[in-house]
């Protein structure tokens, strides 16, 4: 099988966890600002598109190389062998970008790169007119970083945070590689308990859930790749009936969430009915303040509001007093609560373990983490 040069793009501060899924599934890879590079074949490509968590997308790299002058450009694009990704008839726009770039002209850059490909295509298939473009979608992108070019396919389509199970959502929704990514950086384990308070349309239960019974977040949607000429369909059609068999179906979780709002709790219902987690997570309509519990060693996960329009800051930093005397003598439940309120700790009541700078989109925040105590460890005989 051909073997590709791959890079899975994700947001700044997940990068990380995504090379280390990578690892995890078997791969060598090498982590960068917002990309994590590896490689691998067809089956790779539908493998990691299926089964990552906290990417964003998959890209093959098709070419790299320097250039500070369109002509230069121009040539080492066209001298890139195309035809073997792109057949005849396909629909290949090419997107852009260019940072700290001698070729600072994103749309300059994209129409050279994008005639270069005509020109190296309409040659070998011997096309003396305009080529058709009336096939499969082949989203291109030409990316400049002080000078190097990088020219990628996109294998993915819709980005990987779209699961395929979210039928509503509310206001402010996270994107669902986030929350994925947010219960990985807590030391939740699928035997104790989980609970979100501020749950909105359920999306950090609902990855946990998908994570406990280990379930893969793209085994139910579509992907750019199904529909090209030249990948074969039985290779993603394989992934998926193993990622189907690799579902544990036994396991009995401890997963809760809750919201004042009763309708977003109707909404996080169907959306994990959706993600076939229905039956893994308890929601409830709940104020924050009524959380009670005997159990131990859990975790507290939340994504309360920021606080962004304006008249809200009062309401919530009400609300983070009100977490801090909620969770704070919960001494062996660890809890981490994300926000871009950088004085969170002072009307929370109690100094971070640890804080993580990560970006909800373009928003900077940080994830507090309260670490709780451990369970004591049990003598061996």
């Amino acid at each position: 099988m051909k073997q590709f040069k791959l890079v899975a793009t994700a947001a700044s501060g997940i990068e990380a966890l995504v090379g280390k899924e990578l690892r995890t599934m078997g791969y060598e890879c090498e982590v960068e600002n917002g990309k994590v590079f590896f490689n691998g074949t067809e089956e790779d490509i539908a493998k990691t598109n299926v089964w990552l968590r906290t990417a964003d997308r998959v890209k093959i790299i098709v070419g790299e190389f320097e250039a500070v002058e369109f002509d230069e450009l121009f040539e080492k694009t066209k001298a890139l062998p195309w035809e073997d990704l792109l057949p005849m008839d396909a629909n290949f726009p090419v997107a852009g970008k260019s940072i700290k770039s001698t070729l600072y002209s994103v749309s300059d850059c994209q129409a050279l790169v994008k005639k270069a490909i005509v020109d190296r295509l309409s040659a070998v298939y011997h096309r003396k007119t305009r080529l058709p473009e009336t096939g499969s979608l082949y989203q291109l992108e030409v990316a400049l970083l002080k000078d190097k070019v990088t020219l990628t396919l996109d294998t993915t389509g819709s980005s990987l945070f779209k699961r395929g199970y979210r039928i509503a959502k509310g206001g402010a929704p996270l994107k669902e590689n986030m929350a994925a990514a947010l219960v990985s950086l807590t030391t939740w384990r699928k035997d104790r308990p989980f609970y979100d308070p501020v749950c909105g349309s359920g999306t950090i239960p609902i990855e946990a859930a998908l994570i406990g019974r280990n379930i893969a977040p793209g085994i139910s949607r579509g992907f750019a790749f199904e529909d090209w000429e030249w990948f074969n369909t039985a290779v993603i059609n394989t992934v998926r009936s193993e990622a189907r068999a690799a579902i544990d179906h036994e396991v009995v979780l401890d997963i809760m969430g809750s919201d004042i709002d009763a309708k977003m709790i109707e909404i996080a219902k169907q959306n994990a009915i959706e993600a076939g987690v229905g039956d893994s997570i308890i929601f409830k309509q709940m104020q924050l303040k009524d959380f009670t519990t005997e159990k131990e060693y859990g975790v507290i996960l939340a994504n309360p509001p920021y606080g962004e329009r304006l008249g809200e800051e009062e309401e919530i930093q009400a609300l983070y007093k009100q977490m801090g005397q909620v969770y704070r003598p919960l001494k062996t439940w660890s809890k981490y609560i994300i926000t871009s309120d950088l004085t969170f700790e002072s009307i929370y009541g109690e100094r971070a373990t640890k804080k993580r700078k990560l970006y909800n989109g373009a928003l900077r925040t940080d994830l507090f983490q309260y670490w709780g105590t451990r369970p004591k460890r049990v003598p061996r005989n």
